[in-house]
């Protein structure tokens, strides 16, 4: 039994991501506040801001996974905020950072003994992931840590049949992404892209899909953003 774990599964990348996982034969979990409209999946109401989220879910995680031996946890929940080093107090970068990395370690510490071989830990990073622009302070940092427990994550599970990778999406045709870009930019942003577009959320499903069954990508940042123009 193949079990899928995708945090962030209502929406954009994460619904696509799930309703892949389950055309391929997984049992998939959502967790996030919004329930995920596909009948197939099953819903855990989960708040990822709450540093105490772990202790209101597993339960119901521990039997949603029931005998599952092989185990993709993707962490597609991410927080964008626009902000700067300059002006960002400490308590909305806690905030930022609790959803972006320590709830991923939360669920990590929780899973990983649970996982067979075969199993995964995806995380769906950023092309700020491995660079920065000015005015996402937050967002970068947590996007830039992401990769560095993911590379950790793979030193760690050496030997037992687990593999990890982070695919970095370019521009994505999401709800965060036209929250936080206006209308009247997005031209702009298409051509940001060498195929001037903005990318589907289910070109990005289809990559983390083929990175959770292929192992020798293990500790492998993949760059999934239709080749982005350098300005």
């Amino acid at each position: 039994m193949k079990a899928a774990i995708v945090t962030g599964g209502s929406a954009g990348i994460g619904l696509a991501t799930a309703e892949r996982f389950a055309d391929a034969g997984f049992g998939v979990v959502n967790l996030s506040r919004r329930p995920c409209p596909l009948p197939s999946v099953q819903h855990i109401p989960c708040d990822l801001s709450d540093p105490l989220f772990l202790h209101t879910v597993q339960r119901q995680l521990g039997t949603a996974l029931g005998g599952a031996d092989e185990v993709a946890m993707i962490h597609n929940a991410s927080r964008l905020e626009n902000d700067s080093a300059a002006e960002t107090a400490d308590q909305p970068f806690r905030d930022v950072m609790q959803i972006n990395v320590l709830a991923i370690n939360s669920l990590n510490r929780w899973l990983i003994p649970r996982m067979g071989a075969g199993s995964c830990i995806l995380f769906v990073g950023s092309t700020l992931s491995e660079k920065a622009v000015p005015g996402s302070f937050s967002y970068v940092v947590s996007k830039h840590a992401q990769v560095g427990m993911m590379r950790a994550t793979c030193q760690d599970l050496a030997g037992t049949g687990i593999h990890t990778a982070c695919v970095c999406p370019g521009f994505t045709d999401t709800e965060m992404l036209r929250d936080h870009v206006p209308a009247d930019a997005m031209d702009s942003v298409r051509g940001m892209s060498a195929f001037n577009r903005l990318i589907e959320p289910g070109e990005i499903a289809d990559a983390l899909l083929w990175a959770a069954t292929s192992p020798v990508i293990n500790g492998s940042v993949i760059h999934a953003n239709l080749g982005q123009v350098e300005r």
